[in-house]
C-alpha cells in the first residue's frame, strides 16, 4: 500500500509541484536578483513536498537562534528529504553549496545559479579553497546564512567524518556555526530508493558556537566539536 501511494500519489505530485514552483522561481528571478524571492518560493516548495509525501518534521531548539543574525548551519545528510526539511523549518535566508555537475543539469542548474547558491569544485585543493572563500565573502557581505553538509554526501548508516569546509567558512567570516541534527528521514526515503514512506522526523538545532577570535588553524578542533554535537543530538 505504501509503495502504491508513493508511486501513484506522492511522486506525481512531487514532480508537478517541482515544475510549477520552478516556473515561479524563474519568474521571480527576473524581478529579484538577490535570490531572496526564490528562497521563499523554495520554502513553499519544501512544505508542499513534505505534505504530499505524508512526512511531518518537528523542529526543536529554534529558540536558541537570533532571528536577526546570520549563521553557518551544519547538518548531517542521510536522505534527499533533508533539504526540504531544513527549508521548511529554518526561517532564514540561507544558501548552500552545490556540486559543479548540478549546474549543468537543465532547469535545476538555472535555478541554483539565479537563486544565488554557490558552486563547489572538488577537482583539486585550489578550487576547493576558492569555493570556501567565496562562501565566506557571501556571508560577510549579503547578510545571509549558509547551509553545509560536511559529510560530503548522503550516508546509508551512521555519521561519516566531517570535512573542514564549514568550519573554515565560519571562522573566515567570523559567523557563529550551528550544529543541526536530522533524525527520521533516512527511514522515509532511504539512500538509493525512490519509495517515499510516510513518517515523522525531527530537526534538532544546537546552540550556536561563536567563531569570533578563532584562527583558521582552529578549524580541525571546531570540526571535531561539530561532529560530536551532531552525533550527540542524533542519539538523544
Amino acid at each position: 500500500m505504501s509503495l502504491l501511494r508513493s508511486m501513484l500519489f506522492s511522486t506525481p505530485l512531487l514532480v508537478l509541484a517541482t515544475i510549477v514552483m520552478w516556473i515561479c522561481s524563474m519568474i521571480a528571478s527576473v524581478f529579484d536578483r538577490s535570490g531572496r524571492g526564490q528562497h521563499r518560493i523554495a520554502q513553499i516548495w519544501a512544505r508542499i513536498l513534505l505534505a504530499v509525501s505524508f512526512i511531518r518534521v518537528r523542529a526543536e531548539g529554534l529558540e536558541k537562534l537570533d532571528p536577526r543574525a546570520n549563521y553557518v548551519f551544519v547538518a548531517n545528510h542521510a536522505s534527499y528529504m533533508d533539504i526540504p526539511a531544513v527549508l521548511s523549518r529554518l526561517h532564514y535566508q540561507f544558501r548552500f553549496f552545490a556540486k559543479t555537475g548540478l549546474y549543468r543539469i537543465p532547469f535545476l542548474g538555472w535555478h541554483l545559479h539565479r537563486a544565488g547558491h554557490l558552486r563547489v569544485d572538488r577537482s583539486n585543493a585550489r578550487n576547493r579553497l576558492k569555493s570556501m572563500n567565496e562562501g565566506a565573502r557571501a556571508l560577510a557581505g549579503n547578510g545571509i546564512s549558509m547551509l553545509l553538509f560536511p559529510e560530503g554526501g548522503r550516508t546509508k548508516v551512521g555519521l561519516r567524518e566531517f570535512k573542514e569546509g564549514a568550519a573554515y567558512i565560519a571562522i573566515k567570516a567570523a559567523v557563529p556555526v550551528v550544529p543541526v541534527a536530522i533524525r527520521g528521514l533516512r527511514e522515509c526515503l532511504p539512500m538509493g530508493s525512490m519509495h517515499i514512506r510516510a513518517g515523522k522526523a525531527v530537526l534538532r538545532v544546537g546552540a550556536p558556537i561563536v567563531t569570533a577570535g578563532l584562527k583558521l588553524s582552529d578549524r580541525e578542533e571546531l570540526t571535531r566539536r561539530l561532529h560530536g554535537e551532531i552525533e550527540r543530538m542524533l542519539e538523544g
